[in-house]
């Protein structure tokens, strides 16, 4: 793993939680994308070398509106960027972790990514994410 990549953080309202985050962050949103996959929104934040990831469910069945609905607002995972995305999934799967998809898939900002299932890392979603080439 090279670094976190970026802190994703699931909100209700998009709109009403960027200029809070800017405020807060003292930096504008840079960009705003919808991954229609997840029935998510997203806005990044740039953060020295990492970014905050802000998360809107737009769908009922979106992973997102589920978070929320069950535990509120607030973190709901930790990305790190990765060289090589399969051979990491190989890698930590031989281990024992738990990869919640076979196969990266298409994110936001560019990426190819994976998530492992909480139950394998003491309570906290990872995501995986590796620049598409």
């Amino acid at each position: 793993m090279q670094q976190i990549e970026h802190l994703g953080i699931a909100v209700k309202d998009l709109q009403a939680s960027i200029p809070l985050f800017e405020q807060l962050l003292n930096t504008p949103c840079y960009k705003t994308e919808e991954v229609a996959s997840e029935g998510v929104n997203t806005a990044f934040f740039k953060i020295g070398e990492s970014k905050i990831e802000l998360l809107e469910g737009i769908t009922e069945n979106s992973p997102i509106k589920k978070f929320i609905d069950k535990k509120g607002e607030g973190i709901h995972h930790i990305a790190f960027e990765v060289e090589n995305i399969e051979a990491e999934m190989k890698r930590l799967s031989a281990l024992g972790f738990e990869i919640l998809n076979a196969t990266p898939k298409s994110g936001a900002d560019n990426k190819l990514v994976c998530f492992l299932h909480p139950k394998s890392t003491n309570g906290v979603l990872v995501e995986l994410c590796q620049e598409k080439r």
